[in-house]
């Protein structure tokens, strides 16, 4: 390559020209090396800040520190690890606050996360991922437990993007946890409370700390109410089209308010006037709009501690009883597919829906095999929905309801509406499919084979729903790994 030193031409130049698509092979394969040179480079800072707080360590104990460090009196560890976190910031030009505090994540990454940060040394990991294993796995105290949790989440975490990382991170460590989510709910919800936090230019913060399928609850009437709204405004406004729904700012939301805006205004009018009356329509219908909560739930989940009922249970799903009665009540059910909820909590949820979608998976790998309804509506649609559960691009996260349902092969060049034809993207990744050289197929139960530009494969499959998995007797195969499934049809029975 001949690079010129012009002051007007500062460009590279090639002397024969060259494929759009070779070059951007070249620059995705550079940035692929670029990203792995810098979680090493991560890595290493993070080795040399702990290295920073066992230097305040050693300030402070007169006991073990060296010569030089013996005299320097600090009057506590504390104090020991501003002043080191305030000299590396002077010299960096870094707030010593955000310093002490990565001080002692580095610490907690080095001690107690090992594999985690062995694979952030070696780039196959970002310090992103490795932020989100160390948060999920904080709360494990237990160093086995911690170990198991590492050798499920890493190799993860090596495929993954980092959104999808922590819902499998979470997961697992709730799986860890020594006591069991039901206990732990009914004490972290002693401690429920609103508050307000003041700020300025004449706002203030409401907080209000409730269980997750209350808050969750609360959340998705809100939105609905903000949609209603915004599409009764749009009518009697504009005519009979819709406003777009596909983006959360919620253009034309009612009056030039989007969809945050209008959920703010509806919650206020909620708690002071008991009922949106101010914004309701004619016949009521915000004031009829109850909150939609999908719960992900273990069939063995709804089994109220029986003895008699779990063995019944575990001898129809595969005769093998042993070690799973206890575990068995352990599994939390799931909001949304992403936030844990206490058992109890989901049997009253299911007990008291009038209607509500049964999602069915296998005992042994999770994957999803049907949906069901007592009241029969969209069954296909509720089986993609808890099937994909978010966009089914590879390292995008957006939550089903938001997505298109696609067809991989285009129904106009025959392809069927069919489970195994159909995924769900979200708009921008639905766009790209469609308008740029990147293409997809379906592989099987579910899973999507994508194809870069460049010719790069990207496998997605299809997020496995909470589910008690036997413990494995030998090395898994790879129909056994996270987001596979056993069998070859493209689609799952009702």
């Amino acid at each position: 390559m001949e690079i010129t030193t012009s002051l007007d031409e500062r460009a590279p130049h090639t002397d024969a020209p060259s494929s759009p698509v070779l070059v951007l092979d070249g620059l995705v394969s550079t940035l692929v090396s670029l990203e792995s040179a810098i979680a090493s480079l991560q890595a290493l800072r993070e080795y040399t800040l702990a290295l920073a707080s066992r230097v305040a360590e050693a300030m402070n104990d007169d006991g073990g520190a060296p010569d030089g460090l013996k005299r320097v009196g600090w009057d506590s560890a504390e104090l020991a690890q501003r002043a080191v976190a305030a000299e590396i910031g002077t010299a960096t030009r870094a707030n010593d606050r955000t310093l002490q505090r990565q001080m002692g994540q580095a610490v907690e990454l080095l001690d107690r996360f090992p594999a985690t940060f062995g694979a952030l040394a070696a780039g196959r990991i970002s310090l992103a991922h490795a932020r989100i294993i160390q948060d999920a796995g904080t709360p494990l105290d237990d160093p086995a437990a911690l170990a198991r949790y590492e050798a499920v989440v890493v190799p993860y975490a090596e495929q993954q993007a980092p959104a999808r990382v922590r819902r499998l991170a979470v997961r697992e460590a709730e799986k860890a946890q020594p006591v069991p989510l039901a206990e732990r709910h009914e004490l972290a919800a002693l401690e429920r409370h609103v508050r307000v936090t003041p700020l300025p230019d004449g706002m203030a913060e409401l907080v209000a700390v409730l269980p997750a399928a209350v808050a969750y609850g609360i959340h998705d009437r809100l939105t609905q109410m903000a949609q209603a709204y915004a599409e009764t405004t749009a009518r009697q406004t504009y005519g009979p089209a819709e406003p777009d729904r596909n983006t959360d700012q919620g253009r034309n939301s009612g009056q030039g308010r989007n969809t945050d805006q209008l959920r703010a205004d509806l919650l206020a009018e909620l708690l002071l006037r008991g009922a949106p009356t101010g914004r309701d329509t004619k016949d009521g219908l915000l004031t009829a709009i109850t909150a939609r909560v999908d719960i992900t739930v273990p069939v063995l989940t709804l089994i109220d501690g029986e003895p008699s009922a779990v063995d019944a249970s575990t001898q129809a799903v595969g005769g093998q009883a042993t070690g799973r009665e206890a575990s068995a009540a352990r599994v939390p059910a799931e909001l949304d597919g992403r936030h844990p909820i206490d058992p109890r909590t989901a049997r009253i949820l299911a007990g008291n829906a009038a209607g509500w979608n049964r999602v069915l998976t296998d005992p042994y790998n999770g994957a999803v095999l049907a949906v069901d309804r007592y009241r029969p509506s969209e069954a296909l649609k509720r089986l993609l929905t808890a099937r994909d559960s978010r966009c089914r691009f590879p390292g995008c996260g957006i939550k089903a309801r938001e997505l298109d349902l696609d067809h991989t092969h285009d129904a106009a060049l025959g392809g069927t509406t069919a489970a195994g034809n159909l995924a769900g993207l979200c708009r921008r990744h639905h766009t790209l499919k469609h308008h740029s050289r990147w293409t997809t197929r379906q592989t099987g139960n579910g899973s999507l084979e994508w194809t870069s530009p460049t010719g790069r494969k990207h496998t997605d499959h299809p997020p496995i729903p909470q589910t008690y998995t036997e413990p494995a007797t030998q090395s898994p195969t790879p129909a056994q790994t996270p987001g596979s499934a056993r069998g070859s049809s493209p689609d799952p029975p009702f």
